[in-house]
């Protein structure tokens, strides 16, 4: 379990949220922080920085090219694949992802959008429009393609 590279990425971005709300050492803790931030990013190819708030359950399948904005919203219980880029357009805010999204390889989800609770977004997507909860998206530039019953 601890040989999973995105398990490293994602609890060094659990460490970076903890060090940025810690009340004690916080200098010592955000040096090591910074530190184990560069060498994951560097050795996984996945860049989640402390900013972001992410919620519980984060899973990333086979890692590698994950990039994800400072300023995301993502909920629990997401899936990505690899390839995935989850960032602003031009001068615009970041994606806000519900809870339940899953996100096929190489999805790019990007500027001031909502992706919907339980959204599935196909490989190779580009998202540049909200989606809704349930929705199935696929295509350059992401079609919707039907809306899945909320179970």
């Amino acid at each position: 379990m601890l040989d999973q590279p995105a398990l490293w990425a994602i609890a060094v971005y659990r460490f970076g949220r903890w060090t940025a709300d810690a009340s004690f050492g916080k200098a010592p803790l955000r040096g090591v922080y910074f530190f184990l931030y560069s060498v994951v990013r560097l050795m996984t190819g996945i860049d989640i920085p402390r900013s972001a708030r992410i919620g519980p359950g984060l899973l990333i399948h086979h890692f590698g090219g994950i990039i994800i904005h400072p300023q995301s919203q993502i909920g629990s219980r997401c899936v990505m694949r690899h390839g995935v880029t989850i960032g602003a357009r031009d001068s615009s805010g970041p994606p806000v992802l519900g809870d339940g999204v899953v996100l096929g390889a190489y999805a790019q989800v990007l500027g001031s959008i909502t992706v919907g609770d339980d959204a599935v977004i196909g490989a190779m997507t580009v998202v540049l429009e909200d989606v809704p909860r349930g929705g199935v998206v696929v295509g350059t530039a992401g079609r919707l393609l039907e809306k899945r019953a909320h179970e």
